[in-house]
């Protein structure tokens, strides 16, 4: 399976291919699974990538780079390697790659969730040789509500904020996570702003056809107003800094995977924490590796040597492998700095920053 998948430095590599999937450091031809930072890399000469994340990857590119899109389920051949895209649940334009090579399968997965997610296609078991799983919530600790239980739960905590006077800001990482939550929300409760990172990728899901509610970019609101009742979705770093003063009274709430561990809400000084992650949790894990059905399992970041030990004893060949990619720890820290010059953008635009 070498010529069909290595681990290097720079990320997975297809040597039959010669190309690199989600490569961390700048190469010839990416073939990118979503587009998130700490995936779609800056700084590469080209770009395979799934239809629907052409919006937010141009949003995020460099403009002379070249850009190839695939629908789902449409191949293209890249040195005899047979490529296609299968939808992975992440976030919108997320993808599975399969490669097919002289008769073996090899599926690299990205980052990816089982269910329901009204933003994105939900993800498809792809039946393969070698699999490549990420594990980030790889331990049985880790267990997500159902959406919609979670959704009505957050919805309710708006509702007593915008009785007691208070304005709701939910923090979500500005593209995949506050886009779902938006998608959920319920706008007969009250108005919806977004911060400025937020609505800039809200806008790229608008473009692609995804159904949102409307909002309005907290910075275009000019003059005094009564933020009370009002639901404000901002990127984490927004939290404690001079822009959140505006509002006034408010209540505030981290949507998360990592809200599931006790102590997570308190050491992020928000006062509610909701488990919302796009991610797989341990049993859907499980689920996903076993509807694929491998011959040989990889592991990568996050839990992967309690993930790659449970599945060896159930008689599963399955192996840790490094990857530079991130999990969401990292991926969430890279989020907070890319929505740093949005972040002093919305500042500016509300009278400067304060020392």
């Amino acid at each position: 399976m070498q010529e069909l998948l290595q681990t290097t430095d720079r990320g997975l590599y297809c040597a039959a291919g010669d190309f690199y999937i989600d490569p961390q450091r700048p190469v010839d031809r990416a073939v990118v699974t979503h587009a998130h930072s700490d995936h779609a890399r800056w700084g590469c000469r080209r770009y395979l990538a799934v239809s629907e994340s052409e919006h937010l990857l141009r949003m995020r590119m460099s403009s002379d780079a070249e850009f190839q899109f695939l629908r789902y389920g449409e191949s293209v051949t890249i040195g005899g390697v047979n490529l296609r895209f299968h939808p992975a649940g992440h976030m919108l334009g997320s993808a599975q790659v399969r490669l097919e090579y002289r008769g073996k399968v090899a599926v690299a997965m990205g980052d990816h969730k089982l269910g329901r997610d009204p933003t994105c296609k939900s993800w498809e078991p792809v039946k393969c040789h070698l699999l490549v799983t990420e594990s980030t919530f790889g331990l049985p600790v880790y267990r997500w509500q159902p959406e919609q239980v979670t959704t009505d739960v957050i919805n309710q905590w708006w509702r007593e904020s915008r009785d007691d006077g208070k304005c709701s800001v939910l923090y979500g990482y500005a593209v995949g996570k506050s886009q779902r939550l938006l998608a959920g929300l319920d706008p007969s409760i009250g108005p919806i702003f977004t911060h400025g990172a937020v609505e800039k990728g809200t806008e790229a899901y608008r473009k692609t056809g995804v159904d949102l509610p409307n909002t309005t970019y907290v910075g275009s609101v000019t003059g005094k107003r009564d933020w009370s009742g009002a639901m404000v979705v901002a990127v984490p770093s927004a939290h404690g800094s001079t822009w959140m003063r505006k509002f006034g009274r408010i209540s505030t709430a981290m949507a998360s995977g990592w809200m599931a561990v006790r102590g997570a809400r308190r050491r992020r000084s928000v006062d509610r924490g909701f488990v919302v992650s796009d991610h797989v949790d341990w049993p859907t894990l499980i689920e996903a590796v076993e509807a694929c059905d491998p011959d040989t399992l990889w592991v990568t970041h996050g839990y992967s040597a309690v993930v790659a030990r449970y599945f060896q004893e159930r008689g599963r060949d399955a192996h840790v492998v490094n990857s530079p990619v991130r999990g969401e720890a990292e991926a969430d820290a890279a989020a907070d700095q890319d929505s740093g010059d949005e972040q002093a953008s919305d500042d500016q635009s509300t009278g400067g920053t304060e020392s």
